[in-house]
């Protein structure tokens, strides 16, 4: 049998920008991409605090240290600039290989930087 489990997390990232014309995704800070294991093209689930939306899009490289987390096309409508977030990000597995997974979790400051 095959389970959804966490696979990685950025906890309460700011939104830095909401673009409504682009086709679509959410860009992240590739230093953000890289600290909780996350790709380009990943699909991921976002969470606003603000507002309780829920929704999934996937992820395009934003420049590295920039703290960029931007929200594109139609999910521009679900956040404003300056709403946390959460960015979830899941995968498939056994559930052998769930009970050992430790998912990666990042905690970013409040300028979307890594904290050391």
């Amino acid at each position: 049998m095959m389970i959804e489990v966490m696979k990685s997390k950025i906890h309460r990232a700011k939104v830095t920008q909401a673009e409504l014309n682009y086709v679509g995704s959410i860009t992240i800070d590739e230093d953000l991409m890289d600290a909780a294991n996350i790709i380009a093209n990943e699909k991921v689930q976002i969470v606003n605090n603000n507002n309780g939306a829920r929704f999934e899009t996937y992820v395009i490289k934003g420049a590295r240290g920039s703290g960029t987390v931007c929200l594109n096309g139609a999910a521009a409508r679900l956040v404003q600039v300056g709403d946390v977030v959460i960015i979830i990000s899941y995968a498939w597995m056994t559930h052998e290989e769930a009970k050992q997974h430790e998912p990666s979790l990042v905690f970013p400051d409040d300028h979307n930087q890594l904290i050391s």
